[in-house]
């Protein structure tokens, strides 16, 4: 029998307000947010990392699931506490408020995650099962993404209904047959893990780190705040305490649920047998395994598999960029903004999938170590609140890092970036952004002494 859900009287207004939801509502939000973290990219990072992590399979897997798992869920909960993104980046400033958040919104959404996900769909989904010769590439990939966005127009013009739509149908589908894949994977024959290659071998742990920033899971999780938000208070949660407690139960239901499909996905790229020299991505490991269970029906499995994840997660993305513009530019209406934002994704869909994720690695490079920050802040900000600088200096400083570095890595070289501490390791943000909050404190304790002396 379903938990009742627990009521409580408001004296101040006479109104009943629940304060919990049930059992089954939880279960079912906590498979929409893994529906919604769960795309294409979270299907082929890991079998890449257990292929080329090796016999440091174990270190390489932690840091990734640093980044690709404990990051996104403590995103959620920073949104959740701080009452949204944008509150979240107003502590920084308001100018950097509406700029960061509109950057986020527009490269999770538009601009690169949801492209990403609908090329990478077509690339794994339907490329295999077209004849030679049938139609050209760029034919082909125009036909799926106007079919793929449709669906995703579709499913995204309810955005209450998302737990039932996601929660309920299309998360079980793609998580029995993961489980289908696993099962069978046990009579697979195993090859000798090999050794660590690349990365892997020097810094297994920070380079599986930096590979969990190519999931976008931890900036989507900046978006998905909003949309979490939405459904719990439709579910009949008001406060937000409340909404913070589920939120937050929500996502490590969701985290846990990630972290033992990334285990498996490891786990089996380890012991794939493919040559860590062959230079073969993720996608492409993870149907060398498919294949070999099930022979060339494999392809039609993981091809649902993917076509599945890129969908869900794109209606997610869809769903937390249309609310957010609808709610900074409240004269267009989110079902506009579902359009818009659908025939963009679309428009930037057909540049390809070589191309979205050449850009994507240069974006994320920019933009996370920002958001680690701010989502730091965001969770200890009962702690810091009285020190009103130090979002200031320690967002800022690691946004000045960020450019040189990306300088540093694409434009010219900067030699004195080498020096800092923790730069080879791939986090040299750390440094930058400590040195923010000292000077912070360093203005907070000489202010307060001004005022005590006068």
């Amino acid at each position: 029998m379903e938990k009742t859900k627990k009521i409580i009287k408001n004296p101040s207004k006479g109104a009943e307000y629940m304060n919990k939801i049930s059992n089954s509502k939880l279960l079912v939000l906590s498979l929409m947010i893994f529906s919604m973290f769960f795309g294409a990219g979270n299907l082929i990072l890991p079998p890449s990392l257990g292929n080329l992590a090796g016999t440091n399979l174990k270190l390489g897997l932690l840091g990734f699931l640093i980044s690709a798992v404990t990051l996104p869920i403590l995103s959620i909960a920073a949104v959740a506490k701080s009452g949204g993104l944008y509150n979240l980046s107003q502590r920084v400033h308001p100018k950097f408020a509406l700029f960061f958040t509109m950057v986020i919104y527009l490269a999770i959404g538009p601009f690169l995650g949801i492209p990403r996900a609908a090329s990478l769909a077509f690339e794994m989904g339907v490329m295999p099962f077209m004849p030679e010769g049938f139609l050209s590439a760029k034919a082909l990939l125009f036909i799926y993404t106007l079919v793929y966005f449709s669906v995703a127009y579709w499913l995204s013009m309810s955005p209450t209904k998302l737990p039932n739509r996601l929660g309920k149908i299309l998360t079980p589908i793609i998580l029995t047959l993961i489980g289908v894949v696993f099962i069978f994977s046990f009579s697979m024959p195993k090859a000798a893990v090999l050794e660590s290659f690349e990365g892997y071998k020097s810094n297994p742990m920070s380079t599986g780190f930096l590979e969990g920033y190519l999931t976008m899971d931890a900036i989507a999780g900046l978006n998905f705040g909003i949309v979490i938000t939405l459904v719990l208070k439709e579910f009949g949660l008001k406060k937000e305490k409340d909404i913070v407690r589920t939120s937050i139960s929500a996502g490590i239901i969701a985290g846990a649920l990630l972290t033992i499909i990334y285990i498996i996905l490891a786990y089996l790229g380890s012991v794939s047998g493919v040559d860590p020299m062959s230079g073969k991505n993720g996608a492409e490991i993870l149907t060398i395994i498919v294949i070999n269970m099930f022979g060339p029906f494999g392809a039609v499995v993981l091809g649902v598999i993917f076509s599945l994840a890129c969908l869900t997660t794109s209606v997610g993305l869809l769903t937390s960029c249309s609310e957010y513009f609808s709610r900074i530019m409240p004269k267009i209406n989110y079902k506009t903004w579902v359009r818009l934002i659908s025939l963009t994704s679309m428009f930037f869909a057909n540049f390809g999938l070589n191309k979205i994720l050449e850009i994507s690695v240069v974006a994320l490079s920019l933009i996370y170590p920002i958001a680690i920050v701010l989502i730091i802040f965001g969770l200890i900000h009962n702690y810091i609140k009285s020190n009103n600088k130090i979002y200031l200096y320690g967002v800022g400083f690691t946004a000045v890092f960020s450019i040189l570095e990306f300088i540093d890595k694409n434009i010219f070289e900067l030699v004195f970036l080498e020096k800092l501490p923790l730069y080879s390791l791939g986090i040299g943000f750390i440094f930058p952004c400590v040195i923010g909050v000292l000077i912070s404190y360093i203005f907070y304790f000489m202010n307060k002494e001004k005022a005590r002396i006068n």
